[in-house]
């Protein structure tokens, strides 16, 4: 098959190398020039373990490109960007989504498979992208077979998972299913999960949302344990030894362009009906100014000045900022005329970040840790030498127990209004 992939980003590029790496022909579009070049040249602009190794496989066999505009293929497979909407639900933005249809009806042909891997708002497969195609004089599911495969893969194990995780293939007609079927079934060796757009569409809004809800419920109770004076961790810990409870970790609030984003869009097409997912998100999004006030706090009390950010992406050892709630923690803090911010992420490259660890934390009053970061766990008190107070606020809960050092985590915030006058571990 000759598989065009419209969009290559974060799921998209992946996706275009791993067909790419099971001998299919694929030409991978995108907008931007400086990527096309790139890829074409052999470099990833993302980071993605083994990524870099399997583009250069691809090249090196002959079966992918990267190009700027749409060509004819048998298969299209569309996974470009879907935002939300400046609008009173922050609805669904399917502007990109739209533009590669229109772009992709020219070079249709019957026969031809029309797949969405964008996450997309419930019902848009069948009432937005079908009557598109029915105007452009098709008939879907005899000429054109328009499927809805969402993505279900973790950053950081893209490669793995896209051939070893179920697949849900969502059609409008049952060929358009079993159309779907044939193109993934080329790498896919979990389950290829039959079902219908819709469904489908809900699923994936729904695997996210689950999980923001969730995040929600930790964050609520990690504020419940700062007001009582009782370390939310442990009870997290203690109530997951119970077999039906799987309370997950607080956080300073949840990014990426999954959990912060997809809830919306259940939310805009039925507000009536969710007002829990509603409370989740104005939960989530509460965390950064939560941190903000208690480092303000903290401050004051041991007379602090200098402040160093560790980690800005939404989740450990991944280069992707998009709705990083780090991002907006930063933000606020620069507000503050009082205070110093530094920052520092061994994985983004940026002028306004500290690239050398020393150099970040030198005279820091307190660091304050916003993503996992594997490098952040293996920490030395040595490297910390050069902080002028020794305290750590630990969002993640990562930091090793280091001598001599104040570490505060989601659990035990209650103690931070002490100061460092005692010295409190994430064992605590």
């Amino acid at each position: 098959m000759k598989i065009a992939v419209i969009g290559l980003g974060y799921i998209g590029l992946p996706t275009a190398i791993m067909f790419a790496n099971h001998e299919q022909q694929v030409v991978g579009i995108d907008l931007k020039e400086n990527v096309v070049n790139m890829l074409n040249t052999g470099r990833i602009h993302i980071e993605e373990p083994g990524l870099q190794a399997e583009l250069h496989r691809a090249l090196q066999a002959g079966n992918f490109q990267a190009q700027l505009d749409v060509e004819a293929a048998d298969v299209f497979i569309i996974a470009v960007p879907t935002p939300n909407r400046p609008d009173i639900y922050l609805s669904c933005d399917l502007t990109h989504v739209k533009d590669a249809v229109r772009k992709t009806i020219p070079f249709l042909k019957p026969g031809n498979v029309l797949i969405l891997e964008s996450t997309i708002a419930p019902r848009t497969t069948e009432d937005v992208v079908k009557p598109m195609l029915e105007e452009a004089g098709f008939i879907v599911g005899e000429d054109i077979f328009l499927v809805h495969c969402p993505e279900r893969v973790l950053p950081g194990k893209i490669i793995h998972e896209l051939v070893y995780n179920n697949r849900i293939i969502g059609g409008l007609t049952p060929n358009c299913v079993e159309a779907g079927k044939k193109v993934y079934g080329v790498f896919v060796q979990g389950e290829l999960i039959e079902t219908t757009a819709g469904a489908a569409e809900l699923s994936k809004l729904m695997e996210n949302t689950y999980r923001d809800v969730n995040i929600a419920l930790a964050n609520e109770l990690a504020k419940i344990g700062d007001t009582l004076g009782i370390n939310a961790l442990e009870v997290i810990e203690m109530a997951n030894k119970h077999p039906r409870v799987n309370l997950h970790a607080p956080g300073p609030g949840v990014g990426g362009h999954c959990l912060a984003v997809d809830p919306y869009f259940i939310v805009a097409a039925t507000p009536e009906n969710t007002p829990l997912i509603q409370q989740a998100r104005a939960i989530n999004n509460s965390m950064p100014h939560f941190i903000l006030e208690k480092v303000k706090d903290f401050m004051t009390t041991i007379d602090g000045k200098k402040i160093t950010v560790c980690g800005v992406t939404y989740k450990g050892n991944v280069d992707d900022i998009r709705e990083s709630p780090a991002i907006e923690i930063i933000h606020l803090l620069e507000q503050e005329a009082a205070l110093e911010v530094t920052v520092f992420d061994p994985h983004v490259k940026a002028s306004w970040i500290e690239p050398v660890l020393e150099e970040a934390v030198a005279n820091a009053d307190l660091l304050l840790i916003l993503t996992d970061h594997s490098e952040f766990k293996t920490w030395t008190a040595t490297q910390l030498a050069g902080m002028k107070q020794k305290n750590i606020l630990d969002t993640k809960n990562v930091i090793p127990e280091l001598e001599k050092v104040a570490i505060y985590n989601m659990g035990n915030l209650h103690e931070m209004h002490r100061g460092n006058k005692k010295l409190v571990s994430t064992t605590e």
